[in-house]
């Protein structure tokens, strides 16, 4: 019976280990795990020792070589085919191809549930057409499908990200698709949303980062210090100057506020929240404070792990600080996928009285 196994998963385009992180400390076991990208391997193999880790790319990886005892399959196909800051070309992309390739290997696999993170340029109307035909290629397969797009904020995630989520569990298992309640909002009387709910309060910067040392700047053409040089392992930050797009927005909040999105760039980090506010100059157009008492500076790549809600002791490794930046910001913020990965299991185990694998 399910009710009694402990869940085991496969994991595709693992990345640094987010999500896999997430349903890992919601009691899911990561038996197997893929991604192409050489950058992350790795990080992931370091701090997943037990997990099987597969560098082809889910192209070349054919169904039977994944364990056949697997419960769930998790992963986040690339983004950048969908993301609205990129072309948008979508499943016109070899990248947004790949999709189908995990469709592939679910469909032979059959495990009891799926979950695939994405942007939310996947439901774009440029790309809605596109998602509606994702979504019943699951169905056709068995699934019952479902999707919801979640703020990270809302889940004790000190960090303003938007991500479509699209969870499917095995038909026969006839369960109700439910993604979990929000656990975190404004604490605020006039909000009767927050006393209904019993909402905690939003995470700050300040409750995340504001207890860190110094961080370290990159080394000349940002390459990495040492372990030696580094007190708080990952505690350096991108150098250089910031580009025209950078500054024609404000790039930083305040101490009492939650992060903007960690993106998969170093020159897009957020400004740490010491130095002076931002000033608007004109349209698309914002200035740094020339009389700030803290220089403008971007967040650390340990500040940035930490705003996806990774550990301290999860430490990653690269070659080049871009490298760094990338993988942490491509990653699911682990808070909300263990909140994700508790409310599956919940359903599983409604269901393991009537189900057998």
């Amino acid at each position: 019976m399910v009710q009694n196994q402990k869940f085991k998963i496969a994991s595709l385009f693992a990345g640094c280990g987010g999500l896999d992180l997430g349903f890992k400390k919601a009691g899911f076991e990561i038996v197997w795990a893929n991604d192409f990208d050489k950058s992350v391997w790795k990080t992931h193999k370091k701090n997943f020792p037990k997990t099987h880790f597969d560098t082809r790319s889910i192209i070349d990886i054919k169904s039977r070589e994944i364990p056949n005892d697997i419960h769930g399959i998790i992963g986040g196909p690339p983004c950048q085919s969908w993301s609205l800051a990129g072309a948008m070309r979508g499943a016109n992309d070899h990248r947004g191809q790949v999709f189908y390739e995990y469709i592939r290997i679910l469909k032979d696999k059959k495990p009891l549930f799926f979950l695939a993170e994405n942007v939310p340029g996947l439901i774009s109307k440029t790309h809605f057409p596109e998602f509606i035909k994702l979504l019943s290629k699951f169905r056709m397969i068995g699934y019952d499908v479902d999707w919801a797009t979640l703020n990270a904020k809302d889940f004790g995630v000190s960090q303003e990200r938007q991500r479509v989520f699209i969870l499917g569990y095995r038909k026969s298992l006839g369960l109700q698709i439910e993604f979990p309640k929000t656990t975190h909002g404004i604490l605020d009387p006039l909000f009767s949303k927050s006393k209904k709910y019993n909402l905690k309060p939003y995470v700050t910067l300040k409750d995340l980062i504001g207890d860190m040392r110094k961080a370290i700047p990159a080394k000349e053409r940002n390459q990495p210090n040492t372990n030696g040089e580094l007190l708080v392992p990952n505690h350096e930050y991108m150098i250089g100057s910031f580009s025209t797009i950078f500054m024609s927005r404000n790039r930083k909040k305040e101490w009492n506020d939650v992060s903007y999105t960690i993106q998969a760039g170093g020159r897009h980090a957020p400004i740490h929240p010491s130095a002076s506010k931002m000033i608007k100059a004109e349209k698309d157009l914002w200035k740094f404070d020339n009389k700030t008492k803290h220089p403008y500076r971007r967040l650390s790549i340990r500040e940035c792990a930490r705003i996806q809600s990774f550990p301290d002791n999860y430490i990653f490794y690269y070659d080049t600080i871009a490298d760094g930046y990338k993988m942490v910001g491509n990653a699911v913020p682990v808070l909300l996928a263990k909140a994700i990965a508790l409310n599956i299991k919940k359903q599983l185990k409604k269901a393991g009285a009537q189900v057998k694998n």
